[in-house]
């Protein structure tokens, strides 16, 4: 993995834990979202120190470079977070849908209150 690659790992890490970190203390990011980021940047920041993980899980996985398997983890880490997010959209829409039908439902409760007066 080259010098270069490495520095901007370490950079990008360090930049993703002060924004997160900022972002906890402006109360705009929930703590529980805010531990995936943070991992998933020490990680990236423990691969860009150790470079040997990289070369090592590239040569067992039979990748061509580290720098590929570190796209690829990165992608990984990615797609499960989207994942998890693709799961609370859908209990969020489900609950909305609940919310909306309850709603529909007083509102009729109550017009019909209002015609037997």
């Amino acid at each position: 993995m080259s010098l270069v690659l490495r520095f901007a790992l370490v950079i990008v890490s360090f930049l993703v834990l002060v924004f997160v970190l900022k972002k906890i203390r402006r109360s705009q990011l929930y703590i529980d979202d805010a531990i995936y980021w943070i991992v998933s940047a020490f990680l990236l920041l423990i691969i860009s120190i150790f470079p040997q993980i990289a070369i090592f899980a590239s040569e067992l996985l039979d990748i061509q470079s580290p720098a590929n398997f570190v796209f690829l983890f990165m992608i990984f880490l990615v797609l499960i977070k989207l994942f998890n997010m693709a799961i609370e959209l859908s209990v969020q829409k489900h609950r909305l849908n609940r919310l909306v039908q309850k709603l529909a439902l007083m509102k009729d409760e109550e017009d019909h209150l209002k015609e037997d007066r």
